[in-house]
């Protein structure tokens, strides 16, 4: 029996060829495109996100309805709570969230830029009830 993938594309998207973008999935973040959702045929999507606004009140709890989630922390810093467990992931930390992991960034910094990879590129997002509580973020001066 044959197995057959479907069809993926070369992809090679420059700084300049895609802006960071309002309008994504956080609106205190911008978002800039990779070309990976295309280049796969929305198997996988990979975007940069930045830092729009100084923390409010964060994510909230919520769950990702995905097979797979890397976030690689570029600049700066996020904390998160995973669970009942709170995380720094700082510049060069790279966190793979397991699917249906329980999660709230909930503080970070001005500078901060992550690599996300998720798949599907059309993952959801799913607001659920927390664990526990949530520390107050910090606010930019």
């Amino acid at each position: 029996m044959e197995h057959s993938q479907p069809a993926t594309g070369f992809s090679h998207v420059k700084p300049s060829d895609t802006p960071y973008l309002a309008g994504g999935l956080r609106d205190f973040f911008t978002y800039r495109d990779l070309g990976i959702k295309d280049a796969t045929g929305g198997r996988v999507i990979a975007h940069l996100v930045k830092a729009n606004a100084t923390p409010e009140e964060g994510t909230g709890w919520h769950i990702h309805i995905a097979d797979f989630q890397i976030v690689y922390m570029l600049k700066g810093w996020a904390r998160f709570m995973y669970g009942d467990q709170e995380a720094l992931v700082s510049a060069g930390d790279c966190v793979h969230q397991t699917p249906g992991l329980r999660h709230f960034l909930f503080d970070y910094s001005p500078d901060m830029e992550y690599l996300e990879v998720v798949g599907p590129a059309n993952f959801a997002s799913v607001e659920v009830d927390g664990p526990c509580a949530v520390p107050k973020p910090h606010h930019w001066k």
